[in-house]
């Protein structure tokens, strides 16, 4: 489960750095939507198989995620302001946002998730 987590913020960031290396590409953002959608499509599956655990510190889990989520939804809301403030507009702006949203989930829950499943079940 974790695994699928890391991968789709790996994809995400190999999205985000993609744009620079690909420059001579006719639509590099193809790439990169490619790449955005497989995150989506891994942190959906992880999110998925995370739910169908039945034994589990879901306590634990929870009083973990709240707080390393508020802490990635800060950096999030700061990397956002930065390309607001530089001036990225349509679906550059759409892509970035997108690939925020993996980034300040899968996080959380890798955080969460190893520290959950080392502690007794609910």
């Amino acid at each position: 489960m974790a695994w699928l987590s890391t991968a789709a913020l790996c994809l995400v960031i190999s999205g985000g750095i993609n744009p620079r290396l690909v420059r001579a590409a006719v639509a590099p953002h193809s790439v990169t939507v490619t790449l955005l959608v497989a995150g989506l499509l891994l942190l959906a599956t992880s999110v998925t198989m995370l739910l169908r655990i039945k034994e589990f510190s879901w306590t634990t889990f929870r009083s973990v995620y709240k707080w390393a989520q508020l802490a990635y939804l800060i950096t999030a809301g700061m990397i956002e302001f930065a390309f607001a403030h530089d001036h990225t507009r349509g679906s550059s702006l759409v892509i970035v946002t997108l690939m925020l949203v993996v980034f300040c989930v899968s996080v959380p829950i890798n955080i969460a998730f190893t520290t959950a499943r080392y502690a007794n079940p609910d």
